[in-house]
């Protein structure tokens, strides 16, 4: 039975091998280890020995521990390939994630099978010059011949050398070869190698993606094979791959052969590199109108939804990818809206399907024509033809479709259309789409009535979705990732995203009053579920870096956007992002980098919290440096109690290593010392609690080493204290229960989930007698308690909050003063002088905290009413008097505007004004200066003289009695400084001092 088994594997080995030899194309034998082709011929030899299919699955290891998938089908028919590649493991959802580092695709010629090895890990040795010059001789002598133009214009195949350049000179090919695999370089043909270092380049160090399509030159009868190159850079390897195959699929392209390997980029990560050799199939053509099509696709699909993937790919190829995304996009526009008339008929899913469905989705194409037709940079449809196109397909929508929510979707994607000012629609080389949204877009139907942003962008991209909105024309607010643990949680996301990034950039305008920028806020919701932490991470740097690209490119103001986008904006919009939840570091200085690169007009400026040139908010304390003014100035009118002379309990929620508490605790000690005993503390970990007090040699070891609450030490307690820890029920319960639980004389929410306190909860906080567990709340955290529970607190309990626009101001207030940092000084000016514009930035924090907390309590005390609402009246106060002063200075002369610009630099701190204030017309945006001239003009008037005042002079008057206040101010000190030379006695002359200050300026003004 040996004897026999053998005999046959050695007779099907002699059959096997000759065919082998004759049918796989030379490239293979050329490109294939010696082991990986006599392991092909054995497992072929034996699938035929047992008359089976041509289908094994092989797995081997290169020497260096990478691992190869050899997949073996039968045939070559189209979509094989891209059936195999979906088969693939480690994926960007795997925990066992490895990239892809190499791939080689082959056909047999008489099409009887299909091979392709699939290598998995990176190559770890570094290659030297040495390394290079040997294994890429071959490369640097063709390249010489072409350099030295002894090359003849075409090689023996017919094909065209490149063209001489200085890219292709020894040294600068040396350096290029030691970024590649040693693998990629011997088996390079010198022209591929060539022709790929100058696809290389024009993506190096950015997101894009470069195509490039020619004739194969193999023969007369095959002239129809086309090579593909694609340059990816920083990209998925497996995604670049499936993505490339499914879209040729899709253009009836069928792949016979490709490559696949990564060339490192530096700090961007990699650049992937894709060659393929395809024939058209099913009739297609390859001409230039379809190959044109192909190369703008191609770039798109990196950055493609996986929604507008599965509708262009799979339920509805004839839309094209154009359509497919902006169909994608208002679907994703609607969810917000439309979630609110019903959360089920409306969910994201529902509303996709049903625009799609095969009954509706020509009017749905029609729609997305009608957007492409209204912001055709070559001839944009006009308000008329907008209206008129508009009615002709609502007329359609109106006799064609019976089912009422489609119709619903159908006619608000219209009002989408209409209700666009601008997109980047047409722009090549776009990461994402983008729509500048009238604000008034995103109201739904019965909603209740709320202030309306200045702006709404929104942007579609790929696995992420996000919404910038912004209360006035110039604004700042931080940038927020959010990353859903499951798909039900991003579903809610979904839903509740625009109301969330509507809120938060609403506190943000409150909060922004002191500052020339309006309030604003990002929020990009991620879909991350299922996946390994290093893909999750990827996604989200990805994400960060489409999102603020695609802004550029709606407010950028270049040839290119001029060429490409239809503006029915009307006029320059700036902004400016901070770093909030997710945001890290590296993402800051892209995004510094990129708006220099796409011609930001102060790109320093455009984020802020850089790592150098920025002030660090934990490392300084600037948000709990506000916090504790506004804590300090609450314990002596609430509670008539000197701290610095008298002891009082305070309770945080936030952890010792947190920003906002960590800090409050540095400061409590180092304003109040001992007077100051934190009887409760709570973070994520767990909470410690002690009646008399925790202990502040161990607290203050905490937040020194960066630590939770956790690791409190328990032997530090006192008798009736406790630490709990949150890994079991009973910890957890305890963690989530301290801050309503533990008695103390104020509480201070600096970390936690927003709306933790609520109108359903609220009562939580009180005692079982109705007192509060603590009479005063300073809110450090945002939106920790919500304006319902707040007014319940109030009015049932007494309990007098500080509400969070007011309390944690400060951290804006730096922010601002970053960006004019940015504007003004030069990196190395601010670095040199850090410490000292660092310590003025903390002394202007505590006096605008002080004199909104000075006027707050002193209108609460003489007029009444809740606390957080004198704050929201103290912020629309400010702001109406900035809005109406900056109206109004537009028609100013530039005479009259440098009379003013005294309030702006007094406004900086003294440093950053000595160093630069010569220059500031050179250095900032002119709508800056004046809404910094209106902003100080109206913080100045309200704080001085309060929200009354202001409240009662008429809009039109207001302008014109903050300036003339500006000028009985000056008239008093003058008065005020004679005053000081007289021979009056010093009891007298402090009493008219006093009362000049108080009331001086307004008494001029003579308006009471």
């Amino acid at each position: 039975m040996i004897h026999e088994l053998t005999q046959q594997q050695t007779r099907s080995i002699e059959k096997v091998v000759p065919w082998f030899l004759n049918t796989l194309p030379a490239p293979y034998f050329r490109q294939v280890p010696e082991s990986f082709r006599l392991d092909h011929i054995k497992a072929i030899s034996a699938i035929k020995d047992a008359n089976m299919d041509m289908h094994m699955n092989l797995k081997t290891h290169l020497p260096d521990g990478r691992q190869v998938l050899t997949f073996i089908r039968p045939g070559t028919m189209p979509g094989l390939l891209l059936t195999m590649i979906k088969e693939l493991p480690y994926n960007q959802r795997s925990e066992e994630y490895m990239p892809l580092s190499r791939v080689q695709i082959y056909s047999a010629e008489d099409d009887s099978m299909s091979l392709n090895l699939f290598v998995y890990g990176d190559e770890a040795k570094p290659l030297t010059e040495a390394d290079v010059t040997m294994t890429g001789s071959h490369i640097l002598e063709y390249a010489q011949q072409l350099v030295d133009g002894t090359l003849p214009p075409a090689d023996e195949y017919g094909r065209p050398n490149p063209q001489p350049n200085t890219m292709f000179s020894r040294e600068r090919l040396i350096q290029h070869m030691e970024k590649c695999s040693e693998s990629y370089i011997i088996r390079s043909d010198p022209r591929r190698f060539l022709s790929q270092i100058e696809l290389f380049e024009r993506v190096s160090g950015s997101d894009n993606i470069s195509v490039s399509i020619e004739d194969s030159f193999l023969d007369g009868k095959n002239e129809e094979h086309y090579w593909i190159d694609i340059a990816l850079a920083n990209t998925l390897p497996h995604f670049a791959l499936e993505q490339a195959t499914q879209l040729l699929y899709l253009h009836s392209f069928d792949v016979l052969r490709a490559h696949l390997d990564n060339v490192t980029d530096g700090d961007n990560g990699t650049v992937t590199l894709l060659r393929m050799l395809v024939t058209p199939v099913n009739g297609a053509r390859g001409n230039e109108p379809t190959f044109n099509l192909l190369k703008q696709e191609l770039k798109r699909s990196k950055w493609l939804t996986p929604s507008t993937m599965e509708l262009v790919y799979e339920k509805q190829p004839w839309l094209g990818v154009r359509r497919g995304e902006i169909i994608t996009a208002m679907c994703t526009i609607m969810h917000p809206i439309m979630s609110k008339q019903n959360a089920i008929a409306f969910s994201k899913g529902n509303i996709l399907e049903t625009v799609t469905k095969d009954r509706y989705v020509n009017h749905a194409a029609a729609i997305a024509d009608l957007f492409l037709d209204r912001f055709n940079p070559k001839a944009p449809l006009s308000d008329s033809e907008l209206e008129e196109r508009s009615q002709g397909l609502k007329a359609a929508i109106d006799n064609e479709v019976e089912d009422t929510p489609a119709q619903e979707l159908l006619f608000k994607m219209i009002e989408i259309v209409k209700m666009t000012l601008k997109t980047n629609i047409y722009m090549n080389n776009r990461y994402a789409l983008g729509l500048r949204l009238d604000p008034k877009m995103m109201v739904s139907e019965g909603e209740a009535v709320r202030d309306t942003p200045y702006g709404v962008f929104f942007i579609h991209g790929r696995r992420f979705d996000g919404y910038h909105v912004r209360f006035r024309d110039i604004a700042r607010g931080g940038m927020r990732l959010v990353t859903p643990p499951s798909s039900e949680q991003f579903a809610l996301e979904s839903a509740h995203q625009y109301d969330e990034c509507y809120g938060l950039a609403y506190a943000q305008q409150l909060k922004n009053k002191d500052i020339p920028e309006g309030g604003s806020k990002a929020v990009v919701l991620i879909d991350s579920v299922g996946m390994s932490s290093s893909g999750k991470d990827f996604v989200m740097r990805k994400s960060v870096k489409a999102f603020v690209d695609t802004i550029l490119d709606l407010i950028v103001d270049t040839s290119e956007t001029r060429e490409e986008i239809v503006d029915f904006v009307g006029k320059k919009e700036v902004l400016y992002l901070g770093p909030d939840e997710q945001v890290i570091p590296q993402d800051i200085d892209w995004v510094i980098k990129r708006a220099a690169q796409r011609g930001y007009d102060t790109p320093a400026a455009f984020m802020s919290s850089k790592p150098r040139a920025g002030i660090n908010h934990k490392e300084y304390g600037v948000t709990s440096e506000g916090v504790n003014v506004y804590l300090d100035v609450a314990l002596r009118h609430v509670l008539k109690r000197d701290p610095k002379k008298e002891s009082f309990t305070i309770k945080l929620t936030g952890g010792p290593d947190g920003d906002v508490a960590g800090n409050e605790l540095k400061i409590l000690s180092r304003e109040y010392g001992e007077n100051a005993k934190v009887v409760g503390i709570a973070d994520g970990t767990g909470c410690a609690e002690d009646p008399s007090g925790l202990d502040w040699e161990e607290l203050l070891r905490l937040v020194h080493n960066n630590l939770p609450i956790d690791q409190f030490d328990p032997t530090k307690v006192g008798e009736d204290g406790a630490v709990h820890k949150a890994d079991t029920e009973e910890g957890i319960k305890a963690r989530n229960s301290m801050h309503n639980r533990v008695q103390a004389d104020a509480f201070i929410p600096a970390g936690g989930r927003p709306n933790t306190i609520n109108a359903h909860n609220y009562k939580h906080f009180l005692n079982t007698d109705g007192t509060p567990s603590a009479p005063l709340i300073v809110e450090g955290a945002n939106l920790f308690v919500t304006d319902e529970a707040r007014q319940l607190l109030f009015d049932e309990a007494g309990v007098i909050i500080v509400k969070d626009s007011s309390a944690n101001k400060a951290g804006v207030i730096t922010s601002s003063y970053e960006i004019c940092a940015a504007m003004l000084l030069s990196e190395e000016e601010f670095f040199e002088n850090k410490p000292q514009i660092v310590s003025e930035v903390l002394d202007k924090l505590h006096e605008y905290a002080r004199m909104e907390a000075e006027l707050l309590f002193r209108e609460f005390e003489n007029y009444g009413g809740s606390l957080p609402q004198l704050s929201k009246v103290v912020s629309g106060a400010v702001n109406a008097a900035t809005d109406a002063l900056a109206i109004a200075l537009d028609s100013f002369s530039d005479e009259d505007k440098e009379k003013l610009l005294p309030l702006f630099r007094a406004h900086l701190p003294k440093t950053m004004a000595d160093l630069s204030f010569d220059k500031v017309h050179q250095r900032v945006p002119a709508q800056y200066i004046t809404n910094a001239l209106a902003s100080c003009l109206a913080s100045k008037l309200v704080y001085k003289e309060g929200t009354k005042f202001v409240e009662t002079l008429p809009e039109n008057k207001l302008a014109d009695v903050a300036l003339r206040y500006l000028e009985a101010e000056h008239e008093v000190s003058l008065l005020k400084d004679a005053l000081e030379g007289t021979e009056m006695g010093e009891k007298e002359k402090e009493a008219i001092l006093k009362l000049l200050d108080a009331g001086g300026a307004r008494t001029a003004l003579r308006v009471f």
